[in-house]
């Protein structure tokens, strides 16, 4: 098989949709019934698919089907495909509709608090048919939904990208990190600048350990000769984050923005100058944004201006 075989008209979109549906539900009874196909319906299409391209797609089990290494390959493009299709049918519709439109939006800790909520009341205000739909997670799950088309735009902090030239990131401002407790906290009203050594005594939260924020945080430690706390919680959750340093005598490492205008929670006088972070939109270098992610970005844009301003004022 050569890369021209299929694009010979051969390549049905019901090869890809049905490849995807049993990938996803490791049957093909069930990815039929999603489908509304009958089961002898299914397997002759795939039994077609493996034909065209001259591989076994999917390894059969006891506990259902599992992609072989072609499979999975292949299973990876449908996946960008048929996404790239619906947000084909979705540009068309909302030049139909005007207003209208979906944005999915993956979110990460620092453009979950301000930044995104700005921009999406703001976008909100101008265009209320648009829906937007936020995933919050962290960025080692959500860039595989960005790859696949299942997210348009993550926002919250750059960092490293895996692959280089797939994506492309944009700096909207640079937020410093704080270390947080909650006001009365005994630490909270030092009036003098205190050492990291001397928050060692107290619980910690910190980020989880996939997170570019927890490395840099075990950079500090390590510079100061110090080892990570022992007594710790590890969560990204802001609501939980809060709740935690709320209730107990824990201390926690957040971006600035994400504790602003809380009155309950301070900032202990510990200095963090070596821990910033960049904050701003990451998306798929090559992909053509429909007309409701333009606009979201346009918001975004604009608040993130605001926030800029703001932190350097």
């Amino acid at each position: 098989m050569t890369s021209r075989d299929l694009v010979d008209g051969r390549l049905k979109f019901r090869h890809l949709t049905l490849l995807t549906a049993i990938a996803e539900h490791g049957s093909i009874v069930r990815a039929a019934e999603a489908l509304h196909l009958t089961q002898p319906a299914a397997t002759r299409s795939l039994r077609e698919l493996e034909d065209l391209v001259d591989a076994r797609l999917f390894d059969r089990g006891p506990r259902g089907m599992t992609p072989t290494r072609y499979g999975t390959a292949l299973v990876e493009h449908a996946r960008v495909v048929l996404a790239e299709v619906r947000r084909a049918g979705e540009h068309l519709a909302e030049l139909r509709e005007g207003q209208a439109g979906t944005v999915t939006v993956g979110t990460l800790l620092a453009g979950t608090s301000v930044l995104l909520p700005r921009a999406v009341a703001s976008l909100k205000r101008e265009r209320p048919r648009i829906t937007v739909v936020v995933r919050e997670a962290t960025f080692d799950v959500l860039y595989p939904q960005l790859l696949a088309g299942e997210v348009d735009v993550v926002v919250g902090r750059i960092g490293p990208s895996p692959e280089a030239g797939r994506v492309r990131s944009h700096t909207l401002y640079h937020e410093p990190i704080r270390l947080i407790a909650r006001r009365g906290h005994p630490l909270a009203d030092a009036d003098h600048d205190l050492a990291l050594a001397d928050t060692v005594g107290y619980p910690w939260i910190l980020p989880l350990e996939q997170t570019t924020l927890r490395g840099e945080l075990a950079a500090v430690f390590d510079g100061h000769g110090l080892p990570l706390p022992a007594d710790r919680v590890e969560c990204t959750s802001i609501l939980t984050v809060r709740a935690l340093l709320l209730a107990t005598d824990m201390i926690a490492a957040l971006p600035e923005l994400v504790v602003t205008g809380d009155d309950r929670l301070v900032p202990l006088p510990v200095p963090l100058e070596d821990v910033r972070r960049r904050v701003g939109t990451t998306l798929l270098a090559d992909r053509t944004h429909t007309p409701a992610v333009r606009e979201l970005l346009r918001h975004l844009e604009e608040e993130g201006a605001r926030l800029r301003a703001s932190l350097t004022g």
